[in-house]
């Protein structure tokens, strides 16, 4: 079958090929999909760069992508809740859906939307196991307020839609281009960073949604209520999830030492800081297509490439300037 292929890590333009491997086989808890599409995220691209080469156990060259939707065309001997030509969309947790065909844990599998086509399907997991992961990690109910910056993201405009149905009041930040677009998402206030200060704007919320790092995750504790919370998608690790990580007493010390900032921001607030590390859910998935047949959710597509057209695909996420999200067609 054909698949993306990286080759080694670093240089994108050098590492990527279009490969012919063996079809993949599957485990007795697995389903086998016909991928119809996929997608691109900016996690395939930290991939490829090495920087999270210490966390993956992968061996080079390994199949990119992660988000998939297609039919399942063989089914393990212990699954019994799906059939042969089910419609199904996943995040496979680990690589391989920049291809034909992917082999995928069952338990992580949900039929996908029935009012969506395979490229709207293959948009959603990642971002939107994501914005339901940080709502339930933050708790947010009805007549919270939450501040979620990158509005016109994949993962912003998905956590703006999700907090809407639950009923919060929510701030978020996006370039001038992008406020009208993201105001129909539903945002109650739209603040372009290019034209306004969010600090001066947002107090008091009861949740903030970091998506991007370094000096926006300490500002966050500057506009959370007393006992407020902090989900952040890159910044330092937390105490909890070090814990869970079962890393050794030196990287223990280091990731203490990093998140020293952090710390302390934690007690003048009394707040509650995590960092989300996401992984597939069938039961989120779920409630998402749910969600989206009831038309609480939109997917958003900026940009279809086929499969041979991957490599200018994640270019063009690279750069950093889409409006929703960038899907890669593998099968019509």
């Amino acid at each position: 079958m054909k698949a993306i292929q990286l080759t080694t890590y670093g240089d994108i333009s050098e590492n990527i090929k279009l490969s012919e491997i063996k079809k993949p086989s599957i485990q007795k808890d697995e389903v086998l999909v016909e991928i119809f599409a996929a997608s691109v995220n900016p996690l395939d691209i930290k991939v490829a760069s090495g920087k999270l080469k210490r966390l993956s156990k992968t061996p080079l060259p390994f199949t990119m992508g992660h988000d998939v939707s297609g039919k399942i065309v063989a089914i393990g001997a212990d699954v019994s809740d799906f059939k042969i030509g089910d419609e199904v969309y996943a995040y496979t947790n680990s690589q391989g859906t920049f291809a034909e065909f992917v082999a995928v844990k069952a338990n992580i599998v949900s039929l996908k939307p029935k009012n969506t086509s395979f490229e709207e399907a293959a948009s959603l997991p990642l971002v939107s196991l994501t914005a339901a992961q940080v709502l339930k990690r933050g708790k947010l109910k009805a007549g919270d307020k939450i501040l979620i910056h990158a509005g016109s993201g994949g993962v912003g405009s998905l956590t703006i839609q999700l907090a809407k149905a639950k009923g919060a009041y929510v701030y978020t930040t996006t370039s001038t281009d992008n406020v009208e677009w993201v105001k129909a998402l539903g945002a109650d206030r739209v603040i372009d960073y290019k034209t306004e200060d969010y600090k001066t704007i947002v107090k008091d919320v009861d949740m903030v949604l970091d998506p991007l790092g370094n000096q926006y995750t300490e500002d966050a504790f500057d506009v959370i209520k007393k006992g407020g919370k902090v989900i952040s998608l890159v910044g330092p690790v937390d105490e909890e999830t070090a814990r869970r990580m079962k890393l050794n007493y030196f990287a223990n010390l280091f990731l203490s030492w990093k998140r020293r900032k952090i710390t302390a921001q934690i007690k003048r607030k009394s707040a509650y800081y995590s960092l989300l590390l996401m992984r597939g859910n069938k039961k989120q998935l779920s409630e998402i297509a749910e969600l989206v047949e009831a038309g609480k959710i939109k997917t958003s597509i900026d940009k279809v490439f086929s499969l041979k057209e991957t490599l200018e695909a994640i270019r063009y996420v690279d750069n950093g300037r889409t409006k929703g999200k960038v899907v890669i067609t593998v099968k019509k």
